[in-house]
């Protein structure tokens, strides 16, 4: 009787049982991180392309607009152009992974990225990223169309 007592009361085993549960846990921890931070990197890099190009889109300022005191104050043709030809040189093409709207002082440029996960590879991380840049005359900031 005293032998069957002493089986039940030892701990062989356990110690395994946890190192596999940690091991498992800390491999999907260092998913987390690496993927999370490849999605942020990306974001980030997506964030700055589409300011990038709205910005550059936002410059295309139609001088006759100006002159002649119109509320629309962009060439929307030289607008959309110039925000595309950013968007080509950082691999997004508009009306495919990039589109850009420009209205009469505004440009809105969304980008469309898709994050490969590296060690979480039943996960995709797909997003959407707008920037938007508007037509600003001087410096003071008085001006209406300062203000976006």
């Amino acid at each position: 009787m005293r032998a069957w007592r002493h089986r039940r009361d030892r701990d062989e085993g356990v110690v395994t049982a946890f190192v596999v549960i940690f091991a498992v846990v800390l491999i999907f921890v260092t998913g987390l991180v690496l993927d999370g931070g490849r999605t942020l990197v990306a974001y980030r890099e997506a964030r700055n392309v589409a300011d990038s190009a709205a910005r550059a889109g936002a410059q295309a300022i139609d001088e006759q607009a100006i002159r002649t005191h119109s509320p629309q104050l962009l060439d929307p043709d030289l607008a959309h152009r110039r925000a595309c030809d950013i968007l080509a040189h950082s691999s997004y093409i508009c009306g495919t992974n990039a589109d850009v709207i420009t209205g009469d002082d505004t440009v809105t440029v969304t980008v469309h990225t898709d994050v490969d996960m590296w060690l979480l590879a039943g996960v995709n991380s797909s997003f959407d990223v707008e920037g938007s840049a508007c037509v600003a005359i001087g410096i003071t900031g008085l001006e209406p169309s300062a203000q976006c």
